[in-house]
């Protein structure tokens, strides 16, 4: 089995940490974002999407995006409840690290961290901060009322959100007005198997 991606990229970095606490071996090929190795005929044959990151399963057997990766490699483990309302749970959290979390952290931190916060990404940098701020509050409260994002025990939920919340300062975000985000990012780092990314 092998995983296409970038040690710095947090959607690449779920995978890293899953298959670290599963004790999944799996061979790295390193991916240059910039360089454009995603646009690259080669890695356009495997994936026609163009992104990372990319496990190929066996030979011309391929599956993308991170959140779908991490579903086909804790099927049957700890790391995916098995209860109905459960495993749905855990798709929620998923669709909210996609669609309220990622667009605008991951992206902010793309921004300053990749690109080196030129001048034209500036106020698009600057707008992503609200909806960024926006998916922490929605963590903070959740946390709250629970240690782990579904049934108190740590999933793949988990490790969706906290590829790319332990790293937001990367991307302007001040996580310290946030105590539950940071006590649950320590409980995850404490973790049997944890990796730290890169």
């Amino acid at each position: 089995m092998k995983l296409y991606g970038d040690k710095q990229s947090g959607n690449c970095y779920k995978i890293q940490l899953l298959c670290a606490n599963l004790n999944i071996d799996y061979q790295w090929c390193d991916v240059d974002i910039l360089g454009g190795d995603t646009q690259s005929e080669a890695f356009l044959g495997k994936n026609a999407n163009g992104k990372i990151p990319l496990l190929e399963i066996a030979p011309g057997e391929y599956l993308s995006e991170s959140n779908a990766i991490l579903n086909y490699l804790a099927a049957n483990s700890r790391l995916l409840p098995n209860a109905r309302l459960s495993k749905a749970q855990v798709l929620q959290w998923q669709f909210f690290e996609q669609y309220s979390h990622e667009p605008y952290i991951a992206v902010a931190r793309f921004i300053k961290k990749y690109l080196g916060l030129p001048n034209a990404r500036k106020r698009e940098y600057l707008q992503k901060q609200n909806g960024g701020y926006k998916a922490l509050d929605v963590m903070e409260k959740h946390l709250a009322q629970q240690v782990f994002f579904v049934d108190n025990q740590y999933s793949i939920a988990d490790i969706s959100l906290f590829a790319y919340t332990h790293v937001a300062h990367e991307g302007g975000f001040d996580l310290r007005p946030y105590p539950k985000i940071r006590a649950w990012i320590s409980r995850v780092q404490q973790l049997p198997g944890f990796v730290a990314m890169g």
